[in-house]
């Protein structure tokens, strides 16, 4: 059986190693996204560069890369000054690369030089997408419109405990005359971690929204790569549609995050968030001041005009009484002088009545009836006034005008 063909692994290697070598003879600029950065103990800093698909981001290509520690602080140091951030995980950048090759170690890429014009201008594009992204979605100005309590004086605060920005906003509002309670919702405020920690006390906030009156996001200046967190999405989203007016102070020097766009109020820095609450509170105060004064003002004119209109009130009163009493003291005099008058005229009108009567009676006297030829016929002392009343044989005594008669009733007729 004869022997295969064959070459050795290592002579595999040199081969593609001298097909590199011959095809990328010069270095070649090549666009990828930082998975992974560390600059050892040496000075070397070593990446993992990968670039992702973009309908699900998966990786697609991935290969490790090295600045060695002759050309690092160079590339780093412009690299920060020029787009204000420093090499991390996450940017994207255009490198300039040697490709390499090694028997051991396999491809790797050697970066001579990074364009930051390119980082800044993805940079700018991501947050040109998340503006974008949330204008379309229609939360853009929701937050701005939330009604802010007057004066705000329940915080809810975003931030590190240990941040140098949330010690200088404590102190700001310890300084004022004012009660502004604050609670602090502790979230790592930079770093990898940054986003998801910030988003978690967000939450946690809403949770007890009905505790406050606004929540503040704050944190001290740093650098662009310090401050990334507040221009994603996911962030910006929450700060968008949180259920409470959000004020920021992130420490921007130049630029403003989308985070300041999108929130209620937005100020440069922790201790312009202090003075900001505190001015409120100083406005309402003011407010307040006025409101007593004009009250005291309207209160005094209203008692003056109250005590003018009681006093015309009085007088009219007693010109009125005395007008009164004057007309009845008139009318008193007047039906004086006429009573006299009245009442003799009454007695005369009685005294007809009583002659008239006195007439009436004299003429229905008995005397007179008897003397008209009339009788009044008694038995036993009572007056007879029907035949029913006597019987035969019974004594009566006969009235008439000039004397009595006895008399003794032989028989009755009816």
């Amino acid at each position: 059986m004869s022997e295969t063909p064959h070459i050795t692994l290592r002579e595999l290697q040199r081969l593609v190693r001298q097909t590199l070598d011959e095809r990328f003879a010069l270095p070649v600029w090549v666009s990828a996204e930082i998975s992974e950065i560390k600059v050892n103990y040496s000075g070397h800093c070593y990446l993992e560069l990968i670039e992702k698909s973009e309908g699900d981001g998966l990786p697609t290509a991935q290969a490790r890369a090295v600045i060695w520690r002759s050309h690092y602080p160079r590339i780093a140091g412009y690299f920060e000054a020029e787009t204000g951030r420093r090499l991390a995980a996450g940017l994207r950048i255009l490198a300039r690369v040697h490709v390499g090759y090694h028997e051991l170690y396999g491809f790797s890429l050697q970066i001579t030089d990074i364009d930051p014009a390119f980082t800044l201008g993805d940079m700018e594009r991501q947050r040109q997408e998340t503006i974008a992204r949330l204008r379309e979605e229609g939360v853009w100005e929701m937050n701005r419109e939330l009604p802010l309590p007057v004066p705000p004086q329940r915080i809810a605060v975003v931030s590190s405990a240990n941040a140098a920005g949330y010690q200088d906003f404590c102190r700001e509002i310890a300084r004022s005359p004012y009660r502004i309670s604050l609670t602090l919702f502790d979230a790592f405020m930079q770093g990898a971690a940054a986003e998801e920690s910030i988003v978690a006390a967000l939450c946690a906030v809403a949770e007890r929204q009905e505790e406050f009156d606004a929540a503040v996001l704050i944190r001290g200046g740093g650098s662009r790569n310090d401050l990334a967190c507040f221009d994603a999405y996911r962030l910006c989203a929450h700060v968008a549609q949180f259920p409470l007016p959000v004020i920021t102070g992130i420490g921007h020097d130049k630029d403003t995050s989308v985070a300041d766009l999108v929130a209620h109020t937005a100020l440069k820095t922790p201790t312009a968030v202090a003075g900001w609450l505190v001015e409120r509170m100083a406005d309402e105060e003011a407010r307040l001041e006025r409101a007593a004064l004009l009250l005291r003002d309207t209160t005094r004119q209203l008692l003056h005009t109250a005590a003018l209109r009681l006093e015309r009130s009085t007088g009219d009163l007693r010109r009125h009484t005395s007008e009164g009493l004057m007309r009845r003291s008139l009318q008193l005099a007047h039906r004086a002088e006429l009573l006299p008058a009245v009442v003799r005229e009454a007695i005369a009108r009685q005294r007809t009545r009583l002659d008239n009567a006195a007439e009436l009676v004299a003429g229905r006297a008995p005397e007179r009836i008897l003397r008209l030829g009339f009788a009044i016929v008694r038995s036993d002392g009572h007056a007879v006034a029907s035949i029913g009343a006597i019987r035969p044989g019974q004594r009566l005594e006969i009235a008439v005008a000039d004397g009595i008669i006895d008399a003794s009733v032989d028989r009755i007729k009816s």
